[in-house]
This record gives C-alpha cells, structure tokens and sequence, in this order.
C-alpha cells in the first residue's frame, strides 16, 4: 500500500501508511530524503570510518570506536531483538536504503567529500544509537578522578564533582491538572546537548490505522524515543545522571605466539585480540590498530601496549608500564613474555546484550501512562528519568534503564580488574520513581536518581524551574513555554559574596566601579546585558587565575590519554564548572581565594569595557563539514542569552571561551487537553540540506525563545506528490 507524505508550514514531515511496519519505512525513506548527510556520517561514526572522507582529524574518534567495538556490540543487540521489532527496524533501514541516492543528490557535501552513500545494515540503528551515547554518562571522568586523587591527594577525589563540559543534560517537568488551566496535564522541557548542524532532533509524526504519534525523533533511529505525543499520553526523558559504565586497569601479557593474557580474579585468563585498519583521508597508508577484549569489557586505551594507560605500571615511567620477561610461553622455550597495563570498558549493552528498542513501537502504541511505564521497564542505555503523562489525569516520574550493582570504588575510578570485589551484581539496581504531587520537575540534580549516581548538575536550575512553576495554578502551553527562556543565574550568588566581602579600600576606581556595578545587578544573562558581560568578565579572570595557582600545578598537565577524553581532562574547564565549590572548599587557601577576586576586579577594571554578554556568547554548532562560507571567527552565529546553570541553558567554558557548544537541542510542551496546542521548537529546521527553506527557518524562532505550534488537522498540511508504493 502506498505511504503518504505532507508537511506543515515549517517543512516538518507527518507520514501515514498502511500499518506499524510500512511507516518505519516512510520514517526511514523521508529522512533519508531530507537528511541524508546527516545519517551518512552518523553511520560511519558508529563504524568507526569517519576519517576515510574527514581526515586526519577523526581517526581518534574512529580508533575509539573500533577499540570499543560499538559496532559488534550493536550486532550482538541486534541478534537478541524480538522477532517483532527486528522487523520494524528493518523496515526502517529499508526505508533509508531507498531514501539515500535522492537525499544525496541533494546534499552538496557528497560531492564536496568525495564520498558516496553506503548501504544500511540491519543493525546500524542500534550502533548508530550507540555511538550517540556512549559518552553520555562521561566515563572519562573516573579518568580525571584518578588523575585527582594521585596527584592532588586521595581527599580531593572528588573536588570537582558536578555537570561538566563533556555531560548532557536537560530540563523537563511535568505539571498536573490541578495546576493548569484546561485541567489536563502538560509536559514540557528541553533537551541539552551538544549542538549539532543539521540537529540532533526532528521533528516528525507517525500515523497508521494503529496509531497517530508525533514527536522529537533521533535521526538514524525509528519511532519517539525521547520524546512523543499520541494524542491520549505524552512521554519526556532527561539525563538521569546515573553511573553505569566502569573503567577496569587491566594487565596484560602477550606471548611469543602472539596471544594475549589478562590477569582476572582468578588469575590470567584468554583475552581475544585482532587488528584492524583505520583509512585516513590523503593519507598514503591506514592507521593499524590492535583490538583487545577481555572479561571485563574492551580495552579503550593502551591496547597496543603503548603505554598510555601505565602511569602506575609494573614497569615505572621509564618503560610505560612495559614489563619484558624471558623465556618462554606457556612452558615453551625461548622468546619473550610482554606485560602492560591497559584500561578496559565494561557497559551495560556489551554485557546483556541488550539496548531496549523493543520499548520503541511499545511507546507508539501507548495509550496511558501505564502502557509507558511498562515499557520503559525494559529500557536499558542510556538511564533516563522518564516523565509522562495521560488525558486521563495520570502521572508518571520514574528513571529508566539499567545501572549495576557494584562497589562504590567503581563508581568513582579506575579499579583493578584482578580484584573480584569489583564484578558486578548478576541483576541491576532497582529504578527510583516517585508521586507527582502538583508537578515534578528533572533537571539533572540529586534528587530521584541520587542512589543510582556520582555527579550531578547544581540544584540551581531544577529550583529556579520549581519556583516559576509555583507562582501559577493556571498553567497553559503559551505561558508554560516561558519558563524555557528563564536567564537568571543563581550559581552567582557565591562569587558576587565574594565581590561584596572584597573592600573598597585599596581598590582602584576602575575596580571599585565593576565591583558596583555587579552587586547592582540584577543576575540576568540577557543577551543585551552588559552587567552580565562584566560578570561573565570577572568571573573569567577568577576562573584563570583559581587554575593556575600553584595548588593545582600537579594537573596542569593531563595523562597521556587518547584525545578523544581530553574533554573531561582538562584543568581549566573543571575548574570552570567547580567554581562555586572552589570558593569556598578546595585547596586553594582562603586568602588566596580573597585576592584572586580582588585581582579579577582590578583587571577586568583596568580593561576596556566587556560587550554585552551576547556579543562574545555566540552559538558554536558542530558541523562535521563546515559551511564553505564560514569566516575563521564564525561571526555570522548568532548571540545568545543565558549561561550554563539558567534554565536557558547555553554552556561555555568560563575563562577559555565564551562561545556556547551546548543548549536546547529541542523546546516542547505537550499539552494532554488538546495535542493541537503543544508547541516545539528546533535550532535549525526539518530540513539538513543546505539551502532548503526549512534548514534554518526555525532559528529565529529558537533565538527568541518562541515555540512553533503542533499541526494535527491533515487539511492544514501539504500533501507532497510524489507518494511511495
């Protein structure tokens, strides 16, 4: 039967078909067509063959992959779908099979690249969902706190615990009928994520005799995930925050033979091991890898044995941790005996064999909040905190996926893979939910996830949420589309005590002029704001000065880790998003603490005035391929309002940068008395072809903090010709 296609005034896709199967392919085909760029570089993400048509660059990214084996773990999850679901991701793949060779055609940067569109496995979904989150629980900060403890003192393990640059997070809440004005539930929120050009949401609606969906769909991937309405339910997600990936020190030795050896808890034991090439773009020969596994997981740094992951190694500093022992293997005479240490990763889908897509068509066909809450128990990565809500009045506030039951240490560093009290638990740790009492906001901070996590987001955007939702009883879509664009800061609050505790005396007038002005100010990050450009000034100077003091010279100076973690190693961005806590508590003595800030003022005093915030807090998309008009200093990104702990939340990294990698990757309020009057909202648009109406038309709207209405009735869409059969 054939599929049709129409679209609303923004360009976004509403498909209907024939039945469930039939529209994930429409889902498949349609964004192929209308981002086939875009899925061709996330599938060559998850395979790890980026730098074959990016280059050079990409080829940490493509080795972490392979080492990872995202892809085999993406085949193993793939294998152990129900028969049902299998088939509905196949059609889907099929879709974009199909899709591609027009979609390409239409994306100059095929032809910019040289490269050409490739065929979708059965499984590329699943690996495409994988590469998307593997770093979404930030492991590679249990790298930064090893680093901590060894170098700075085992008390300050975790100094610098909270939402960093390398996380993802969200706002979202829910609000019952007692407190809205149509007497029906809303759910609202963004999601906060590194921003993407084209991004990382589509919007899009599924309809077939079986159902009527729309939503925030991940490009590569069928069905709502994170984000859906069918008329009778709404569901949202954020970031739990959970920890459920841990780092193993591995050793290991290789045997003249060529095998590999790991040292478990009952003493060395087979590792498997294979090479693989990497094709790096003009470059005359690939890059050669060794993959290493062992029981704990794969080996993501120092599977060569190049020392990378030895700080601590048998062999001192002067070996990387090689040990080179002679005689022979296993009992046999003659060669040698290599040892090193290497760190392995173990995460949930590599050792269940699970991701939980078959929650995927159980959330379409959901009609109640209980019909998501049973599928949501199936859920495994990434662990969510998961709010919905139904036309019947019904609640639901719970997380969702799959966290091991294991030793606290885990949680916090690399631990010894030789040491059993590190296995995991056969069974997961329990999923906290909780009683919606009026409304329940998510937002990243301790809270219903808290025994399931290690570092949190502040409590200042989940509270600045609560407090605007509290000032009404009459909520509605329009007027809960507001609280999105909320700019107060209240992470302020401890670096303008310090301005005020610093005495004017000894201040020079410059000085003593920015000191008033910030304690005059009313703590908005407007985009026009100059008080808040001086505050952000300020804040950088104290934030510069905190990390270059001597107390912290031992971290100057990151682990020889792959640059793929470098993110979350780096002294200056950690120390940006611990300000707050580095104030007060830290290593750094109170009165040095003093003087920095009375320094910070004196240079921010004795400068040019700073800009308005917005001026020099730009959005600062990733392109895989930048646009071919691009100026060096990307001037032509528009300004931005808001800071990392707003509830408009635009993340820089105070002291380095001010441009803003990281925001609403979507807005949305899904109204459960009338789906006709939600609202959503992308960065960009529905289309990822450059120079298509609706590849940006959605920015201006974004920037204004403005949602864009839900179409439901077909007689208000477009019907576009060309129907497939």
């Amino acid at each position: 039967m054939s599929i049709e296609v129409h679209r609303d005034a923004w360009g976004v896709p509403h498909l209907r078909a024939a039945d469930p199967r039939e529209l994930a392919r429409a889902q498949g085909l349609v964004t192929a067509r209308d981002r086939a760029w875009q899925l061709e570089v996330e599938r060559h993400r998850a395979q790890g063959t980026t730098a074959e048509f990016l280059g050079e660059t990409e080829t940490g990214w493509d080795t972490f992959v392979r080492q990872a084996r995202l892809a085999d773990t993406a085949r193993r999850c793939h294998d152990r779908l129900d028969p049902d679901t299998a088939a509905w991701v196949r059609a889907y793949v099929d879709g974009v099979n199909e899709g591609l060779a027009a979609g390409a055609a239409r994306a100059p940067e095929f032809a910019r690249t040289g490269l050409r569109p490739g065929g979708w496995e059965p499984w590329t979904p699943l690996a495409v969902w994988l590469s998307t989150h593997i770093l979404f629980a930030g492991f590679p900060t249990k790298l930064w706190r090893e680093q901590v403890a060894r170098r700075l003192g085992e008390e300050w393990t975790e100094l610098f615990a909270t939402d960093g640059p390398g996380t993802a997070g969200s706002n979202g809440w829910v609000v019952s009928g007692s407190r809205t004005a149509s007497g029906a539930p809303l759910v609202a929120g963004d999601p906060h994520r590194f921003i993407e050009a084209p991004g990382v949401y589509q919007q899009i609606r599924l309809a077939c005799p079986e159902y009527d969906v729309l939503g925030l769909a991940v490009p590569g991937i069928p069905g709502l995930a994170h984000f859906g309405h069918t008329g009778r339910v709404a569901w949202a997600i954020t970031n739990a925050m959970a920890d459920y990936q841990d780092l193993y020190r591995e050793r290991l030795r290789r045997h003249p033979d060529g095998r590999v050896e790991a040292l478990g808890p009952e003493g060395w034991e087979p590792a498997t091991t294979h090479t693989e090439s990497v094709r790096v773009k003009d470059a005359d020969v690939p890059v050669r890898i060794e993959v290493v596994e062992t029981a704990r997981g794969p080996v993501i740094i120092g599977a060569g044995g190049d020392g990378t992951a030895a700080a601590d190694g048998p062999g001192g500093p002067d070996t990387g941790g090689a040990v080179v022992e002679p005689g022979g293997a296993a009992g046999e005479p003659g060669g040698e005996v290599v040892e090193w240490q290497a760190i392995s990763l173990r995460h949930p889908p590599r050792v269940t064999g699970e991701l939980g897509f078959s929650v995927l068509p159980a959330l379409l066909a959901a009609r109640s909040v209980a019909d998501v809450d049973r599928a949501q128990d199936r859920w495994v990565e990434p662990v969510n905190v998961v709010q919905a809500a139904d036309a019947d009045g019904g609640l639901l506030h719970r997380v969702a996926g799959w966290v091991p039951v294991r030793d606290r240490a885990n949680s916090l560093r690399v631990v010894p893979a030789w040491e059993a009290g590190h296995a995991w638990a056969p069974r997961p740790a329990p999923t906290p939910r909780a009683d919606v009492e009026g409304y329940a906001v998510m937002a990243n901070a301790r809270g219903l996830a808290a025994p399931l996590g290690v570092e949190f987001a502040p409590p200042h955007r989940a509270g600045r949420i609560a407090d605007l939702l509290d000032a009404s009883a009459s909520w509605t879509p329009a007027a809960t589309a507001a609280v999105h664009t909320d700019t107060d800061v209240p992470s302020a609050r401890r670096l303008l005590r310090a301005v005020e505790e610093t005495a004017e005396d000894g201040l020079s007038a410059g000085a003593r002029a920015v000191r008033g002005t910030l304690l005059a100010w009313d703590r908005r990050m407007d985009a026009d704001s100059t008080d808040a450009g001086l505050y952000a000034a300020v804040r950088g100077a104290v934030v510069r000065r905190l990390a270059a003091h001597e107390a912290f010279v031992a971290l100057r100076e990151p682990e020889p880790y792959p640059e793929v973690f470098r993110p979350w190693l780096a002294l200056g961005a950690r120390v940006a998003y611990a300000l707050e806590t580095l104030l007060v508590a830290g290593p750094v003595p109170p009165g040095d603490v003093r003087r920095i800030v009375r320094e910070s003022l004196e240079e921010v005093g004795a400068a040019d005035a700073p800009p308005a915030w917005g001026v020099t807090h730009r959005l600062a998309p990733w392109q895989a391929l930048p646009d071919e008009d691009e100026d060096e200093d990307d001037a032509r990104w528009p300004g931005l309002a808001g800071d990392h702990d707003c509830v408009l939340s635009t993340s820089s990294v105070p002291g380095f940068t001010d441009r803003s990698a990281r925001a609403s990757a979507a807005r949305y309020v899904w109204d459960l008395a009338d789906r006709e009057r939600s609202l959503w909202v992308v960065p960009f648009g529905a289309s990822g072809v450059p120079g298509d109406p609706h590849h940006r038309d959605q920015l201006p709207l974004w920037l204004r903090g403005e949602l864009a209405p839900v179409v439901t009735d077909w007689n208000d869409l477009v019907k576009e010709e060309h129907e497939q059969n």
